[in-house]
């Protein structure tokens, strides 16, 4: 815009020069100059995607884990043709500041079949859990929450806040670590940590939870950056379940501390530009 109006401004004086010079009787004529139109800017997605391997309880409460496929997304940059953009051009570097985003989960089916010590218990589809985030960052710090509604399996409100200690040792390792609370409504507590009156036996008594916070925990997480293109992720998490969810006879006939692990690859992608 300031090339367009300089090169306007030194038109119209381009004019009005020769026509003072030449004096009240003579006239100057000036060819037509032709401002070229800027270029529409080009619009560009870039986003992550991780595959790999993580091990997870096989149901809220479980004392033993299964391993199973690890998939995640993340949107890194966006810009539309009026010039507008949104996010980081530069995939690994963090958001600095306030910002917002999407939340996603997704919650294995819970087949009572496959484990003994829940006979009598229904079966759970699988849910998958959408909603919104906010997160603040700094060089060394970063805090978030996380609101999302169940879909499937459960179709209550679920909540969750965190705060990061982030270290960089070298310009391609990145190393975080940090609390994390969860908590779930009366819909999501009853789905998953309570048991009807049909469904109650001598192993597993009638338990009606209210829902509130449903777990404290940590996460280390770490990140390695290969080349532009492709990197390595992995993170470790434990958590501890809490008030109601605590004492599910669902939890209390397994545990009530929870462990993952998931380790993947990373690919970042660019759509036009």
């Amino acid at each position: 815009m300031l090339a367009r109006l300089a090169t306007v401004s030194s038109l119209a004086l381009g004019l009005a020069l020769p026509a003072y010079a030449a004096g009240p009787a003579q006239t100057a004529t000036q060819p037509d100059v032709m401002v070229p139109a800027p270029t529409p800017a080009k619009p560009q997605l870039m986003f992550t995607l991780r595959g790999g391997v993580a091990t997870s309880p096989e149901y809220f409460g479980s004392d033993e884990n299964v391993v199973g496929p690890d998939l995640g997304f993340s949107f890194n940059y966006l810009s539309l043709r009026n010039g507008r953009t949104f996010g980081n051009p530069d995939p690994w570097a963090d958001s600095m500041g306030l910002t917002f985003g999407g939340s996603f989960r997704f919650i294995q089916e819970r087949k009572t079949d496959d484990f003994d010590e829940l006979a009598g218990l229904d079966d759970i589809d699988a849910a998958v859990e959408l909603g919104v985030s906010m997160r603040y960052g700094t060089e060394h710090f970063a805090a978030f929450g996380e609101v999302r509604r169940g879909f499937g399996g459960h179709e209550g409100w679920v909540g969750e806040v965190g705060a990061d200690a982030i270290l960089r040792p070298t310009d391609r390792l990145r190393l975080s670590v940090g609390p994390r609370l969860f908590f779930g409504d009366d819909a999501y507590s009853d789905t998953y940590f309570g048991i009807t009156p049909a469904e109650s036996s001598a192993a597993l008594p009638a338990y009606d939870p209210d829902g509130g916070m449903v777990s404290a925990g940590v996460e280390f997480g770490a990140r390695y950056q290969i080349n532009d293109l492709w990197g390595l992720e992995g993170a470790v998490t434990w958590e501890k379940f809490t008030d109601d969810a605590a004492d599910s006879p669902i939890v209390e006939q397994g545990s009530d501390e929870q462990w993952g692990v998931r380790f993947g690859v990373t690919r970042v992608f660019s759509i036009g530009g």
